[in-house]
């Protein structure tokens, strides 16, 4: 089968053998495939990564000898893969594997391998350029099942990238005041669109002044996508209100923890979601997703692809891995 595989800062396709099933795995034709920032992060150092990256796709089940039901059925998947038995909350355990980030080959190929208990499977009403945004989405919603998000509240999404939009939509259905800030006129069109608030700064330097204006919030979501985004969520919070975290960076962030301190901040690390949660929000359409898809490429043209996904700005680049 053919495979994107990264090493190095290098991006080549390569020819592997098609995986092998252990028990409780199904094998997945791989139908379409996102590119996350993570994917970007992976290339440029991120984890030490070297492998077939991808973890953002819908597929259709190829095999499945324990859960037979699934063969034929298209779906996505949840990326996080405990090693044996596990007790708890899948995302967590020591011991596990993530698809296309952490020792397990990922879905920028033709096939891939997940277990079956780790599938999810795409409502038909749900196309495939939507279902895949499932695993972003899901992880946007996150927000909402670790915070009591209450309409009521104050709360500022940072950062306009993919997963700032995402992350601004799926609150907006718990709180209909929030605010999302970012730098792009036309990414701040798409949630707006969809009735959330924005607010288009020129600079990033322009957010120290606002926060000294503006009266703080009591959830700040910072996902900025820059080592530097913590830093100025904690400015626009209040005393002993929330900052949850979502960006994940190759460089070090910088964070002032006397702030913290002194006004008693708390900050929330905020990852995976619930795929189930984030098929049922696309399905009866609380959120369009089709605003945030940029471009779509072939296999053959991922190198591009990948190009225009890095570009400064750049929305969902979407790879159509089947013909």
């Amino acid at each position: 089968m053919r495979s994107i595989y990264f090493k190095d800062g290098s991006i080549d396709i390569i020819n592997k053998d098609l995986p092998e099933l252990a028990k409780g795995e199904a094998l997945l034709r791989v139908r379409i495939a996102g590119i996350c920032n993570t994917d970007i992060e992976l290339h440029k150092g991120y984890y030490g990564f070297e492998g077939v990256p991808g973890h953002e796709f819908v597929a259709t089940v190829e095999k499945c000898p324990d859960r037979p039901e699934f063969v034929g059925r298209r779906v996505v998947a949840d990326i996080n893969v405990p090693a044996g038995d596990y007790v708890g909350d899948r995302r967590h355990v020591a011991k596990r594997t993530v698809v296309g980030i952490v020792n397990h080959d990922g879905a920028f190929a033709e096939f891939l391998k997940v277990p079956a208990d780790n599938l999810y499977v795409v409502p038909d009403d749900v196309a495939d350029s939507s279902a895949v945004f499932a695993e972003p989405l899901a992880a946007g919603l996150e927000v909402s099942q670790q915070i009591h998000v209450t309409g009521d509240m104050r709360v500022m999404v940072l950062g306009d990238g993919k997963l700032g939009l995402l992350t601004a939509l799926g609150l907006k259905l718990y709180n209909p005041g929030v605010l999302l800030v970012g730098k792009h006129e036309d990414k701040l069109a798409v949630a707006g669109g969809q009735g959330v608030d924005t607010y288009c700064i020129d600079k990033v330097e322009d957010l120290t002044d606002l926060a000294a204006q503006w009266d703080k919030f009591d959830l700040v979501v910072e996902a900025t996508g820059s080592e530097n985004g913590l830093g100025y969520a904690i400015d626009f919070v209040r005393p002993e209100g929330t900052v949850v975290a979502k960006t994940t960076s190759h460089k070090p962030a910088l964070l002032n923890l006397a702030k913290v301190v002194v006004d008693e901040i708390s900050i929330v690390g905020s990852r995976c979601g619930n795929i189930g949660l984030a098929l049922s929000v696309l399905e009866q359409g609380m959120v369009d997703v089709s605003g945030l898809i940029e471009a779509q490429y072939k296999f053959e043209q991922f190198n591009e692809a990948f190009e225009h996904a890095m570009r400064k700005g750049a929305m969902k680049v979407l790879v159509k891995m089947q013909v």
